[in-house]
């Protein structure tokens, strides 16, 4: 959708790839003289009178940008100061003493946004495996909203994000769809059925680890309506800066990803067969439990994280992180650089997955690179 208040865009073609629209999606006009990149705006105040008149009305970096994401997962999208920002304004729209159906395995922060809203009497949580189809549904009776994690954190499981919004929608739930870990690249939830669509930009679309901001892209102008509204009154604006580089970040979304994702399903196949891997989690390996569904619901690929489970105990675990040389033992994820942690060293996530996991982020590095540095520190934490 266009915002009237900002300088009409380049207009896009119907028969371009999503590649292509990442490219050239919410560019200035083609007018002589004119920028080829949206410039950068910074103030925080305008002159009178003007729909806008001061920062938290509006920014032109800020429409670039949900220009660009609209039309990638199309909808309309509200850009935030950070995913958790827009997973908090989505929240909202859940009316007081409303249900919520949430992932039983999911990001942990939000997780921990409902438990708090729940604990203080604002809705009530349903927690439910989300591979559980069935499950999902039968608990989607009387909930307000259905919320859905494209690929779950921490243990990549895939949800059947059409079957669960179309039974979701029946019984008259708002379905919310996080394709943080997919990105449009890989899922449309609102072409599938969804409501709403939740992305921590901080991670793939942004791209190196450099800044924090969210969005979500709406089905309906009403819901992106409340949602900048509560943007507005809330504060939970992003930075112009912050909106500038995750622009900047979208432009090689489709060059990064197919790297890091070659290079993941790469990783998965060779730690599949190490001896000192128990199990591997990535939905791209023909063997894995996840992988019909994935290939149904996420027909461009299974993206470029993976876990697996080191066979050994924890001390040999850390002391196997601690041996990385190449991979970078940090949390967040969808950077250049490749990034892995143990992650039952949260308690939000000790509870749902086994102390040995490691979550890894794989990034553009040379993959051969990559293997040598894990196979190494594996075989010389657990000889």
């Amino acid at each position: 959708m266009t915002d009237s208040r900002y300088p009409a865009a380049v207009p896009l073609d119907a028969t371009w790839t999503p590649d292509t629209v990442a490219v050239q999606a919410g560019r200035p006009e083609r007018t002589p003289g004119a920028p080829v990149n949206p410039p950068l705006t910074l103030s925080s105040t305008y002159v009178h009178d003007a729909s806008i008149g001061y920062g938290r009305d509006g920014n032109a970096g800020w429409a670039a940008l949900e220009a660009a994401l609209g039309a990638l997962d199309g909808g309309q999208a509200v850009a935030f100061a950070s995913g958790l920002a827009a997973a908090d304004a989505i929240a909202d729209l859940v009316p007081p003493g409303g249900t919520v159906v949430l992932p039983s395995v999911a990001y942990y922060g939000v997780r921990n946004l409902f438990a708090q809203m729940e604990a203080h009497g604002r809705l009530r949580v349903r927690a439910v495996a989300p591979d559980d189809t069935a499950a999902v549904l039968a608990a989607a009776e009387g909930a307000d909203m259905v919320w859905v994690e494209s690929i779950a954190n921490p243990l990549m499981v895939v949800a059947d994000v059409v079957a669960i919004a179309t039974g979701a929608r029946e019984r008259g739930a708002l379905v919310v769809v996080d394709a943080t870990f997919a990105t449009p690249l890989r899922q449309r939830p609102l072409d599938l059925g969804a409501d709403l669509v939740l992305h921590s930009a901080t991670k793939f679309i942004g791209g190196h680890s450099d800044l924090l901001l969210g969005a979500a892209v709406c089905r309906e102008a009403a819901h992106a309506e409340a949602l900048m509204a509560h943007r507005h009154d809330h504060g939970s604006i992003p930075g112009s800066l912050e909106a500038f580089l995750a622009l900047r970040g979208l432009r090689t979304l489709a060059v990064r990803l197919d790297r890091a994702e070659a290079s993941a399903a790469e990783l998965a196949r060779r730690l599949a067969a190490h001896p000192r891997v128990s199990a591997v989690h990535y939905a791209g390996l023909p063997t894995d439990a996840q992988h019909e569904r994935a290939s149904r619901v996420l027909p461009r690929g299974a993206g470029p994280m993976l876990s697996f489970e080191v066979a050994g105990t924890v001390e040999q675990t850390e002391a196997f992180l601690a041996g990385l040389r190449l991979l970078t033992h940090a949390t967040s994820l969808g950077g250049v650089e490749s990034l892995i942690e143990r992650r039952a060293r949260y308690a939000g996530d000790a509870a749902i997955v086994g102390p040995t996991l490691c979550r890894m982020s794989v990034g553009i590095e040379g993959v051969e690179d990559l293997w040598a540095d894990l196979d190494g520190a594996l075989r010389a934490a657990l000889g």
